[in-house]
């Protein structure tokens, strides 16, 4: 996951994402009062999120936390069609660990707000999770242990002290164990391979706020 400091004024907010796009998007003009999907793309900091609309749109819900609600609806006003369309399909829900969030949930959108305690044993947890693999035109699945590409963390709720998994991309550095705001997708982890059981609801991270 990656930190993210929301805008805390409008036009900061109008500034940063009505920017233009980069030098090759020719047609996306800044400051004219219509952010589109390239100049959100630069605003977050990632050419290759183009592509990943659910990402872009996790990130500009989490940008604009701290502004106002009449604020944030001139934001999303200002929406291009296409991108207001991918913002109406993944806007993000807002949750606390101790919600009952059940599996019509997973591959959405969603914000879970505790505090991170990292599982620092990997014999204390086990898990596999769906990994697509592309050959040529025909994607495929395998299923890889969780602890191979995250580091998992129980996120705890702040009021009653239950939690919900968490997925932290290794090599992003350890989180703060203070209460944050974590946005990402809901997935689903299996027991073992061949495990019938039904899966684990988790969190896979993607930016986090502190609170």
């Amino acid at each position: 996951m990656k930190e993210i400091t929301p805008y805390n004024k409008l036009e900061t907010a109008l500034t940063e994402l009505d920017n233009g796009g980069r030098f090759y998007n020719i047609l996306t003009k800044a400051d004219d009062g219509n952010i589109t999907t390239a100049e959100l793309s630069k605003a977050a900091g990632a050419a290759s999120m183009f592509t990943d609309k659910q990402k872009m749109i996790i990130y500009l819900e989490m940008s604009l936390l701290d502004l106002e609600h009449a604020n944030k609806e001139k934001i999303i006003s200002s929406l291009s069609d296409d991108l207001l369309s991918s913002y109406k399909k993944y806007q993000p829900k807002y949750f606390k660990p101790s919600d009952n969030i059940d599996q019509s949930e997973i591959s959405s959108s969603a914000i879970i707000t505790g505090i991170p305690k990292l599982i620092e044993s990997k014999s204390e947890f086990t898990g596999f999770i769906m990994i697509p693999i592309m050959a040529g035109s025909v994607t495929t699945f395998s299923m890889i242990p969780i602890i191979e590409l995250y580091n998992i963390y129980e996120l705890q709720d702040l009021e009653t002290g239950k939690d919900i998994i968490i997925a932290h991309t290794k090599g992003d550095g350890k989180l703060p164990e203070i209460p944050l705001k974590c946005g990402g997708v809901i997935k689903e982890l299996k027991k073992d391979k061949s495990s019938k059981q039904p899966a684990t609801i988790f969190l896979e991270g993607l930016y986090f706020v502190g609170v």
